[in-house]
């Protein structure tokens, strides 16, 4: 049944983010989440949401933020922060005008990245003393690889820095196998790639009393794409999770927002499965980063002279309308708004945006 909210377009956050949530839940369908790491593939993620009417998630890791700083900068540290902070005030430009909801976040933050995050919750205190809204709309805790009871203390410790700040955290409980900007592993035990039921409990009913959260709950998830029987999702998982919760607390069913990493090249079946439990995000950054790269391959092997001479060498011709970065990196551009149109209608998004306004930047 579609849902009768309408949203602001633009950036999400605290309770309008609550209602997006709710909105995709109800409404049995996901958003899919796409880590950036410039303009070019931000501006995708938001021709590709305005052009299927669907909202979307903007996330960054730690790599991608110190890479939109400029790898050149120096100081590498503040080029994440800066990094994550340029590229969310571009989105805060722009999203409005592309008629989009949009949900601001950065990804994976192990143990010796929050310094990262904590340094973001600064800049988004400052960026909400003279906006009044945040600066982002969630930040996630990836703490998956220590103790259980450090990874809900230290998330709840985040968690109330945000919630001042009107926004969420996600949690990560089990590991997503595979490596993803430095952050994870490939030499994990199988037993951690499957989340324990009761461990989410426990995240809930500490979580809960402090502010809004996500769980990335493992279920066989992996970072990358395999061969097909190499990967062994099981989302009765999640099923299993949300009915402990449910019953232990007499809620309705599935009361956890659960996120879906490592979704690249997951069994579409797999994906309906794990969004009819509760899955309102999906990751598929191995995806997108594949479609970018080919169209660039694709576009090199079609005109390989421009990419060797500004000037033919027999007939003097000149190639810079095709070298010309623009050409190039359209065409990129335009392979990873191909391949997140197929994500939208994988996820049951397509036309269900909330954004009041349905005036879209984008052409048809």
């Amino acid at each position: 049944m579609p849902s009768t909210v309408q949203l602001k377009p633009g950036v999400v956050f605290g309770e309008t983010y609550k209602q997006l949530v709710k909105a995709c839940k109800d409404g049995g369908y996901a958003l899919p989440a796409v880590n950036i790491v410039g303009t070019n593939s931000l501006n995708a993620v938001l021709e590709s949401a305005a052009k299927n009417k669907s909202d979307v998630i903007i996330q960054l890791s730690n790599g991608g933020a110190e890479f939109y700083a400029g790898m050149g900068f120096g100081d590498s540290f503040k080029a994440k922060v800066l990094g994550a902070v340029a590229a969310a005030q571009h989105v805060h430009l722009l999203a409005e005008h592309y008629g989009v909801c949009v949900v601001l976040h950065t990804d994976h933050a192990n143990k010796k990245l929050v310094p990262w995050v904590e340094a973001l919750i600064e800049e988004g205190r400052k960026y909400k003393e003279k906006h009044g809204v945040p600066l982002f709309t969630s930040h996630m805790i990836d703490l998956s690889e220590e103790e259980l009871d450090y990874n809900i203390s230290e998330s709840a410790r985040i968690l109330k820095l945000l919630d001042a700040l009107d926004m969420s955290i996600e949690i990560e409980l089990g590991c997503t196998g595979g490596e993803e900007d430095g952050v994870g592993s490939d030499d994990i035990d199988d037993a951690r790639l499957y989340t324990q039921p009761e461990d989410v409990l426990l995240a809930y009913e500490t979580l809960t009393p402090l502010g809004h959260f996500s769980v990335a709950a493992s279920f066989g998830n992996v970072h990358g794409v395999y061969k097909p029987g190499n990967v062994d999702l099981r989302p009765d998982i999640l099923k299993n999770s949300q009915a402990l919760v449910q019953e232990k607390n007499g809620l309705e069913a599935n009361p956890i927002d659960l996120v879906f990493h490592g979704g690249s090249g997951s069994e579409k079946a797999k994906i309906t499965e794990a969004i009819s439990y509760g899955v309102f995000k999906m990751n598929i950054d191995t995806d997108t980063q594949f479609a970018f790269a080919e169209a660039i391959g694709d576009y090199v092997e079609a005109h390989p002279m421009a990419f060797n001479y500004q000037i033919d060498p027999e007939n003097g011709e000149p190639y810079k309308k095709l070298y010309d970065p623009r050409k190039w990196l359209r065409e990129a551009e335009k392979s990873m708004i191909a391949r997140l149109d197929e994500a939208f209608v994988d996820l049951g998004s397509k036309g269900k945006s909330l954004a009041t306004s349905k005036d879209h930047a984008v052409a048809a």
